[in-house]
């Protein structure tokens, strides 16, 4: 799909710029043409020379060349891009990007760009949390920008947290999707992500440890292949990009169903990835328990609704149910008979016993069950990666006969 795309690729001044030379060889290979723009701190960390060989054109640092002269022109660049990707993107860079300070070659090009943009950030964790940083991404992101978050792992610092580069190969297949046949045009796909949080008081809740990131992967995968995508999230620290996701935020499980059952019946089909509580508290204090009192309270609880299985119960002919179980044993029975019980045409297997699966993680290993019989089984992939697996998955679903 990037078969003699015009990608402007931008490298700014951090360690992650080393990771570039990778993304430029993936995107020449794909058949893009990619023209490197630098900012004057990124020369510090990788040679021009390098990102000259690797792309065939030569690197733009300046608005002039200095020993001819020749103008650089960032509005002919603009015009000429189909996509601009800013990989790494330093929270100096994306602090001049979204208050519009053109003092380099890259930011103008930015300011002049016609085409989709998608920055990558890659930073030490506590720059990452900065408020100003924070405040800053989510202004480009209003602005229309794609921001491919960054992972978590050890840094730079050798601090471990959020800030490292996404990798070059997702970076592609975020730019590769963008370009994809939009094969979902039409559909309007129900997904649920995310814990549920049971109150036991104002302060007090029974949750579990998802991060939502692999229903987030999913929503953003789907809709940047032409879905209408209507996410109805737990309580996540995740925000979406693709403005064809319409987020409907809840916090138990109770209010997860009557948001699903309002939708489903509109929707092509149902992608219940969220971690849903299967019990609540059977009464809500009004006020904070207080640990002063003598007796320690006692929490009945009782089962919370079975949001699966209720929208398998009101599923028509032409809609789809794609299930998520995570389990610790006997894995493939329990999945194969949730698959069964619940009326479903798909599920999605995840297993504690793998490292690196599971909540809280960027990456994943599943096994995937389809109602006609068939088993799929992945290595460990990024959560991206599963996203365009099982999104692939459930269109050959629609196909069979």
């Amino acid at each position: 799909m990037l078969k003699n795309k015009h990608i402007i690729l931008g490298i700014t001044g951090g360690i992650a710029a080393y990771k570039s030379a990778s993304l430029a060889r993936l995107l020449v290979k794909a058949g893009a043409e990619v023209q490197v723009i630098m900012t004057p701190s990124a020369r510090e960390f990788i040679t021009p020379l390098t990102m000259s060989t690797l792309t065939g054109k030569p690197v733009i640092t300046e608005f002039f060349t200095a020993n001819t002269g020749q103008w650089n022109s960032h509005v002919d660049l603009g015009l000429w891009a189909d996509a601009m990707v800013i990989a790494p993107a330093t929270a100096c860079t994306i602090g001049k990007m979204a208050n519009g300070i053109a003092d380099n070659m890259l930011v103008t090009t930015y300011l002049s760009a016609k085409a989709p943009v998608f920055v990558a950030p890659a930073m030490d964790l506590d720059m990452m949390r900065h408020p100003s940083t924070v405040h800053n991404i989510e202004k480009l992101r209003s602005y229309g920008n794609y921001i491919i978050e960054p992972a978590e792992g050890e840094l730079a610092s050798h601090l471990i947290g959020k800030g490292r580069m996404e990798e070059p190969e997702n970076i592609v297949r975020v730019l590769t999707n963008h370009f994809a046949e939009k094969d979902l045009t039409g559909h309007h796909i129900l997904i649920t992500a995310g814990p549920t949080f049971e109150k036991i008081d104002p302060v007090r809740f029974i949750g579990n440890y998802s991060s939502g990131k692999m229903g987030y992967a999913i929503a953003e995968e789907a809709a940047s292949r032409g879905a209408r995508v209507s996410l109805v999230s737990g309580p996540v620290d995740i925000r979406v990009n693709n403005p064809a996701i319409e987020l409907i935020p809840v916090e138990s499980a109770r209010q997860m169903l009557d948001a699903c059952v309002a939708l489903y019946p509109q929707c092509d089909c149902g992608i219940m990835c969220a971690a849903v509580a299967d019990y609540a508290p059977d009464h809500q204090a009004t006020h904070k328990i207080k640990r002063e009192h003598e007796d320690v309270p006692v929490i009945k609880l009782v089962k919370n609704p079975d949001i699966a299985k209720t929208l398998g119960e009101m599923k028509q002919p032409g809609q789809l149910l794609v299930g998520f179980a995570l389990e610790t044993d006997n894995e493939e029975f329990n999945a194969i008979e949730k698959l069964r019980k619940k009326n479903l045409d798909m599920i999605v297997l995840n297993s504690l016993r793998d490292a690196g699966a599971g909540f809280g993680t960027d990456t994943n290993k599943v096994t995937i069950f389809t109602a006609s019989g068939r088993t799929i089984a992945t290595p460990l992939k990024s959560k991206t990666e599963v996203a365009h697996d099982v999104i692939d998955t459930i269109i050959s679903i629609a196909h069979e006969p």
